[in-house]
C-alpha cells in the first residue's frame, strides 16, 4: 500500500473531568482532594498558575541565550521581489528588515531610580507611565500602601547606551486619588500639563495639573493646578491638540461625553448609551474619537451643538466586546482599536471596513492601551497574562513576545513606552517597562 493509504491521527486533548486534574509531565489525571477544614491548596487557578509560570521562567531562560536573528517568516524574497516591481521603496525595504532583526534583539536590563527623597524611591508599585510627545520625561503612578496613588515624572535625559540611571520627582501632595486615565496636555508650551481622571470619592475627579509641579526648582515658585472639578466615574481622557478646539481636553465617563475649554471653562456634554473607555483627538480636524464598552466606536466633530439623539455621531464602528484602547494613525485614514476579547483591528475609516487583525492579544476584562510607532512600523501591547508583544504594522505578525521579569498577577501587569528616541532628540531606541517597584530598558544593544 502507498503512503497515502495510511491516515496519522493526533492525540485527542485531555478532557476536563470534574473533581480531577490533567497533568501533562505525567500524562494522567489526578483527583482534587479536599485538605484540612475541606481547604484544598490545589485548585484550578492554582494549576494554571503554576502551568504560567513554568512557561515565563523557561522563555525568560531562552531569553537570556537569545542570539541576533531574523524572525521565521520574515520572508525577505517577497519583499525584495515588492521593491523591484517598485512597490516597496527602498528605505521601506531596508527599514522592515532592519527594524524586525532589532526587535528581535532587544535586551533587557534594569535602571536605576534616583529621587531627591531617596524614602520614597523605589518603594510603590508602578501602575501607569506614559510618555510626553519627545519622550523627555515619563510621568507615573504609582500605588501607595494606603489605597491611593503617588504620582511623579521621570526624567529621561540621563538615558543612554552606557548610562542606565534616570531622576523621577515626586509631589507628594497628590497622594489620595485613584486614577484611571492620564493625558499629556499642551495648554502654554508642548505637554506643560496633565489631565488626570480618577476616582476621589464618589463621585470622581478630573484634575489639570502643571508638569512644572514635578520639578527640581524652588517649590515655592510652583503654580498651583489649572483646574479641578467633580464629574461622575471617569474612564478616559484626551486633549485636543487642533486650533479649531483650542484649550480643550475630553473626558470620556459614564455614558456621557464632557468636552471642556479649560480656560473660558465652557462645557459640552455629549450622551451616550454606554461607557466611553478609550478617546483620541485628530489633530487635522476637532474630530474626537471614543470607544465603548458595548463595542461601538465613534466620532464626534466638537464644533457642533450638541443635539438630543444620536445624530451628532459622524463615524461607526463596532467590535464584539468592550473598547479598551484606540489609536488614530498619523495620517488620519485608519484607526486601531483593541477590546476585551483581545481583539486588535485596524480599521480604515473612508470605507468602515477592518483591514488588519493583529492575532495574539490577550484581554479578558482590563483596560490596557495601545502603543503604535509608525516610525519603527510596530505595534506593542501588553497582555493580561503580563507579555508584551510587539508586532509588524506593515503585515501584522507578532514579532516578539516578552515574558515579565516578575510573576504574573492582577496587580504587576506591566505599563511600557516604546520610542525611536527615549531621552528626547538624541536619545536612544528602545522599550521601557515598569513593573511591580522596577523600571526596565530593553534595548537594541
Amino acid at each position: 500500500s502507498s503512503p497515502s493509504d495510511f491516515v496519522t491521527f493526533s492525540p485527542p486533548s485531555p478532557q476536563e473531568l470534574p473533581g480531577f486534574y490533567y497533568d501533562s509531565e505525567k500524562n494522567r489525571y489526578f483527583r482534587l482532594l479536599p485538605g484540612h477544614n475541606n481547604y484544598n491548596p490545589l485548585t484550578k487557578e492554582s494549576i494554571q498558575y503554576k502551568a504560567m509560570e513554568c512557561k515565563r521562567l523557561r522563555l525568560l531562560e531562552e531569553e537570556e541565550k537569545q542570539k541576533k536573528k531574523t524572525r521565521a517568516g520574515l520572508n525577505s524574497s517577497v519583499l525584495l521581489q515588492k521593491r523591484q516591481l517598485g512597490l516597496l521603496s527602498s528605505t521601506s525595504y531596508c527599514r522592515y528588515n532592519f527594524h524586525e532583526l532589532k526587535v528581535n534583539c532587544l535586551q533587557r536590563r534594569k535602571i536605576e531610580i534616583h529621587s531627591p527623597d531617596s524614602s520614597v524611591a523605589g518603594t510603590n508599585n508602578f501602575k501607569i507611565i506614559v510618555a510626553d510627545v519627545a519622550c523627555e520625561r515619563i510621568f507615573t503612578v504609582n500605588d501607595v500602601e494606603h489605597g491611593g496613588c503617588k504620582y511623579g515624572i521621570i526624567n529621561l535625559s540621563g538615558l543612554g547606551k552606557e548610562s542606565l540611571t534616570v531622576e523621577m520627582y515626586d509631589n507628594l501632595y497628590f497622594t489620595n486619588r485613584k486614577v484611571n486615565s492620564v493625558c499629556w496636555a499642551s495648554l502654554t508650551h508642548p505637554d506643560s500639563h496633565l489631565c488626570l481622571m480618577g476616582i476621589a470619592e464618589t463621585p470622581g475627579c478630573a484634575s489639570l495639573l502643571p508638569a512644572s509641579l514635578f520639578s527640581s526648582t524652588n517649590p515655592g515658585d510652583r503654580p498651583g493646578m489649572l483646574c479641578s472639578f467633580k464629574i461622575s466615574t471617569a474612564w478616559s481622557c484626551a486633549w485636543c491638540l487642533n486650533p479649531q478646539a483650542d484649550n480643550c481636553f475630553s473626558t470620556g465617563l459614564t455614558r456621557r461625553v464632557l468636552v471642556t475649554n479649560v480656560v473660558t471653562g465652557h462645557r459640552q456634554t455629549f450622551g451616550t448609551s454606554s461607557d466611553v473607555l478609550a478617546q483620541q483627538f485628530a489633530r487635522q480636524t476637532p474630530v474626537l474619537y471614543n470607544g465603548c464598552r458595548s463595542g461601538e466606536i465613534f466620532s464626534i466633530d466638537v464644533r457642533q451643538r450638541n443635539r438630543k439623539g444620536q445624530s451628532w455621531k459622524a463615524i461607526r464602528l463596532f467590535h464584539g466586546s468592550a473598547v479598551t484602547s484606540i489609536h488614530l494613525m498619523e495620517a488620519e485614514h485608519y484607526l486601531m482599536a483593541a477590546d476585551m476579547a483581545g481583539k486588535i483591528k485596524l480599521w480604515d475609516l473612508r470605507t468602515t471596513q477592518c483591514v488588519k487583525q493583529y492575532q495574539g492579544h490577550h484581554n479578558e476584562y482590563a483596560i490596557l492601551p495601545l502603543h503604535v510607532n509608525e516610525e519603527e512600523g510596530l505595534l506593542t501591547a501588553v497582555g493580561q497574562d503580563c507579555y508584551t508583544r510587539i508586532w509588524s504594522l506593515q503585515d501584522a505578525h507578532l514579532l516578539r513576545t516578552i515574558p515579565s521579569p516578575h510573576p504574573s498577577s492582577k496587580d504587576a501587569i506591566p505599563s511600557v513606552v516604546f520610542s525611536s528616541r527615549l531621552g528626547g532628540h538624541r536619545g536612544v531606541p528602545g522599550l521601557l517597562m515598569a513593573v511591580k517597584q522596577d523600571l526596565y530598558h530593553f534595548s537594541y544593544i
